[in-house]
């Protein structure tokens, strides 16, 4: 059966975009990209935009504010990418794991994504709403659970909305084993992990098109903006008891 006359909906008008937080500079192979490619082939199939970028290759300040220049920094690449994260209906953050846990690329990401959090969309609400969010992680160590519930748990509290299993992983052999794409490793043909990247994906498409035809998250109960002029959408007001 064709997977585009079973798809449930067009996806066409989607926008996808994969931070591969490896330490590698392209273009050195990257084990993480690996996983990202199954993604992006179901993307194909359904002629969503996407675009893959490695942070490491970007000059990227450390810190919490949408532009470090303003702070001291002589030069930040970050609102490039975050121009780019904001123009996306789909955000993928993908790491490798090192000593049990995401990368050092990875960390400064997230932590540059919620220097934008504190701003707002034109219904008042925190600026990511409206948006998805999923993680792949690859590695040869324990950890994927682990740097999952980590990325997931960022993204949401950032705003981004994340639907059912949006995480998928790939774990070699304890130790310096091979990795994901290294000759005889096993994980291009693992099933588990396509499995769970395929379902990752559909996920991600399904909620995207969801939000998208609904025109995002309701603005009710949750703009910042109206809770400063005073407004508490039937939360208790210590102020008026």
């Amino acid at each position: 059966m064709s997977q585009n006359h079973s798809a449930p909906a067009d996806y066409s008008d989607l926008r996808a975009l994969f931070l591969n937080c490896t330490l590698k500079q392209t273009p050195e192979l990257s084990h993480t990209q690996g996983l990202i490619d199954i993604a992006t082939h179901i993307l194909d199939e359904h002629d969503v935009a996407w675009e893959v970028l490695r942070p490491v290759d970007f000059n990227i300040a450390s810190g919490v504010y949408p532009d470090m220049t303003e702070h001291g920094w002589a030069r930040d690449d970050w609102p490039e990418i975050q121009a780019k994260v904001m123009a996306s209906d789909i955000l993928v953050v993908t790491t490798p794991i090192w000593l049990g846990d995401k990368s050092s690329v990875c960390t400064q990401v997230i932590e540059r994504l919620y220097a934008n959090s504190g701003l707002l969309n034109e219904a008042g609400q925190y600026a990511y709403y409206g948006r998805v969010g999923a993680c792949l992680i690859t590695g040869n160590e324990d950890g994927a659970k682990h740097c999952a519930m980590n990325v997931l748990y960022s993204l949401q509290h950032l705003g981004y909305v994340i639907p059912p299993q949006a995480d998928a992983a790939w774990l070699g052999e304890a130790g310096p084993g091979p990795s994901y794409l290294d000759e005889h490793s096993g994980g291009p043909e693992n099933d588990f992990t396509n499995r769970n990247t395929t379902f990752m994906t559909w996920n991600l498409l399904h909620m995207a098109r969801i939000l998208k035809d609904a025109g995002g998250i309701p603005a009710h109960g949750n703009q910042r903006s109206a809770w400063e002029a005073g407004c508490r959408f039937d939360a208790p007001n210590p102020e008026h008891r």
